[in-house]
């Protein structure tokens, strides 16, 4: 018996244990490819950044385009955007059924919101306006780090990604309590995207945060960007939501996303942010920083910069024409207005500062087009611009300066190593070790920090000698099954307390043995889908692999070693895959250890080929494409109405041309927008778009 049970056990740990492998390989297969999907949203942001930064428009109709692409949030001066917004023209017709909201918001109106979301209902599109411009005003009076203490609730609950998932932010509530004098919450970041209810979950947190002001705290996370948003769902979500209002909805969401604070300070002793920290982080001058500015963390660095030193060379009385390399005097990029006065020395700052202001209304314009600041905000103070001109014999920061301390916190991951270093798997941000953390907590007297930005298996995770925290707070983000979600609550004591949950309707009705054979079969099901993600990921790199194959078959066999097969498709994906343990999953096993991968590859084509027999090159460069080809529509479709017009592709098209050294006349541009518009309406849609593609591929 005693033999019997040992062996029982022996069977059951190794069982145990090729479960847990399976769903750590999974786990590593969704977490690459999302990471690998970021990095392309930063290269294609920078690929815009950098034909931006080199395009010398040839009139103000270029010039106004090329400024709109990338600063949809800034475009709007304080009262054009509230009369742009305007909610109170809208009428709210005696047939809608949905809730109603009246101002200042009571706990009723938030009640409500939960009942009509759950039943499926939308919120009209004047109430959410309305909404977004109570909450913007309230948002402009917030420093940039809130400042909480646990002497006025019970305890803090801190909440970590959410992500569009409305049923985990329901979940949460049903377990810890609605927001209330005596339950104080903060919401780190990332909102929105990737889930199918992002606005609704800022509806109910703009409702909450201005019901209960002093115990709901918003950080902004790194999806708390227009541009990202344009690649992750939430644009194209508004959009599908509100067809008539939806542009205007977009256009006061991406101005309050620019004023959310940038981080929470509990009792002086816990700091909340979404990504991380570097060793440049510093939280005296995230203090300082007008937030604001920053509408879209994306954006290019190299013009604003160059605008800047323009500014400071025109207050300083300094010549703007410079001499090209020929020799040749180079024409101003702008025309100035004559300046009423010589300006004061910058070592008086104090004088310095008067003399702007009283110079700032006679020539208002000129100022808009040298100096970098939004020109929503230019014409009231804020928090964080007090904060700035009170402390006018402190450090000047640049511009570049404030950004990088601004990505730093949205995009930084935590790592075991010691240092900071670039952090490449994501394209933005750092990865920052155990030592960073240790000077930040001892320079700032802080115990630890809490931190989301990453998905989690069990919802949480510590390290760096638990002085870091990672809460994330979207359950069975990746798949269903594929994680728990977690939320944080912190006493007096500051002692964290979790509470893990899955928001999963199934499971909870199952017994304890119909849950074990549940737990194999969601693997089983997180495990496939992870595994067709990655053959997908596979044959849109077909043509790589490929010559990657035959470095290692100097023969032209059409056959290499297995090892060699892995070590060709590291070379190729970048995903830091264990491909020799994943193997089984994708290769057929071969008695002599070798792969036939032309045969393996024409394999991964006949799974993703669609029933209109594209041919496999073509559907390649698509699956590889189609993510970034959909991101560049929704840039060029500044509108946002899901149609490009003749006028935005005319312009876009200049900038191309431009960054490619082709010379195209303006009828040849209009020959070629109207080949496109295959069903001649004047505009361009996605398809469309897709198809003009698919056909150039062809051609060549």
């Amino acid at each position: 018996a005693f033999k019997a049970a040992v062996l029982i056990q022996q069977w059951y740990r190794r069982y145990v244990a090729r479960l847990e492998m399976r769903r750590r390989c999974t786990w590593r297969i969704f977490q690459s490819i999302e990471y690998a999907c970021e990095q392309d949203q930063i290269k294609l942001h920078n690929f815009f950044s950098y034909l931006m930064d080199h395009f010398t428009p040839s009139s103000s109709k270029e010039r106004d385009f090329i400024s709109r692409m990338f600063i949809s949030g800034e475009s709007f001066k304080e009262a054009e955007l509230e009369k742009y917004c305007d909610y109170e023209s809208l009428e709210v017709p005696d047939s809608y059924t949905g809730p109603r909201l009246s101002f200042p918001l009571l706990p009723d109106h938030a009640t409500a919101l939960l009942e009509a979301f759950k039943q499926k209902q939308q919120l009209h599109a004047r109430y959410v306006l309305n909404l977004l411009h109570e909450t913007r005003k309230h948002l402009k009076q917030l420093p940039n780090i809130s400042h909480v203490s646990t002497c006025y609730s019970e305890e803090i609950t801190v909440c970590g990604d959410l992500h569009g998932q409305l049923d985990d932010l329901f979940l949460i509530f049903y377990k810890n309590g609605l927001p209330s004098p005596s339950k104080s919450y903060v919401f780190n970041g990332d909102f929105v995207d990737r889930g199918k209810q992002s606005l609704e979950i800022l509806i109910v947190l703009f409702t909450f945060l201005l019901i209960y002001p002093k115990e709901v705290h918003l950080n902004r996370g790194n999806h708390e960007d227009h541009m990202v948003n344009l690649r992750y769902g939430f644009t194209k979500e508004v959009m599908q939501k509100y067809k008539v209002h939806g542009k205007k909805i977009l256009k006061m969401i991406q101005n309050v996303f620019c004023w959310l604070p940038l981080a929470t300070l509990i009792d002086q002793k816990v700091l909340i942010i979404h990504g991380g920290i570097s060793d440049t982080t510093d939280l005296d001058m995230l203090e300082k920083i007008q937030r604001n500015k920053f509408v879209s963390v994306l954006r290019g660095k190299k013009r604003k910069e160059s605008n800047r030193n323009v500014e400071i060379q025109e207050l300083n009385g300094e010549s703007k024409v410079e001499a090209d390399p020929a020799g040749n005097e180079a024409a101003p990029s702008l025309s100035l207005q004559p300046r009423p006065a010589q300006a004061p020395s910058m070592a008086n700052r104090l004088e310095f500062s008067k003399w702007v202001r009283q110079t700032v209304q006679e020539q208002i314009e000129w100022c808009r087009r040298l100096v970098d600041i939004s020109e929503s905000e230019s014409e009231e103070l804020t928090y964080s611009s007090m904060v700035s001109l009170t402390d006018l014999d402190g450090p000047c920061w640049t511009r570049q300066d404030e950004w990088k301390q601004i990505l730093d916190i949205l995009w930084s991951d935590p790592i075991p190593q010691e240092g900071c270093r670039v952090n490449t798997v994501r394209g933005g941000g750092c990865y920052f070790g155990p030592d960073v953390t240790g000077k930040i907590l001892e320079k700032y007297n802080l115990q630890f920090l809490i931190r989301s930005h990453e998905c989690k298996q069990e919802g949480y995770e510590f390290c760096h000698n638990r002085k870091v925290l990672t809460i994330f707070s979207a359950s069975n983000y990746y798949e269903i099954g594929s994680n728990r979600g977690a939320y944080v609550k912190l006493g007096p004591d500051l002692i964290p307390h979790f509470v893990q949950y899955q928001a999963n309707k199934t499971a909870h009705t199952l017994t304890m043995t119909q849950r074990q054979g549940f737990l194999v079969a969601l693997i089983s099901r997180v495990e496939e889908s992870a595994f067709r993600a990655l053959r997908e990921k596979l044959f849109a790199h077909t043509s790589a692999l490929i010559s990657a194959f035959k470095a290692y078959d100097k023969d032209n066999t059409g056959r290499i070693t297995l090892s060699n097969w892995a070590t060709a498709v590291e070379s190729v994906l970048h995903l830091g895959l264990p491909w020799r343990m994943l193997r089984p999953q994708l290769v057929r096993s071969t008695a002599d250890g070798m792969l036939e991968y032309k045969s393996w590859l024409d394999d991964l084509a006949m799974e993703q080929r669609s029933q209109e027999h594209i041919q496999s090159s073509l559907l390649e460069v698509i699956y590889r494409n189609r993510s970034n080809l959909e991101t560049i529509f929704r840039i060029i479709d500044r509108d946002h109405s899901g149609l490009i017009s003749f006028e935005e592709f005319h312009q876009t098209w200049k900038l191309f041309s431009s960054h490619m050294n082709i010379e195209l006349t303006d009828d040849g541009i209009n020959d070629l927008v109207r080949s496109i518009d295959f069903n001649k309406d004047g505009n361009i849609d996605f398809n469309e778009f897709l198809e003009a593609f698919r056909l150039v591929k062809q051609s060549q």
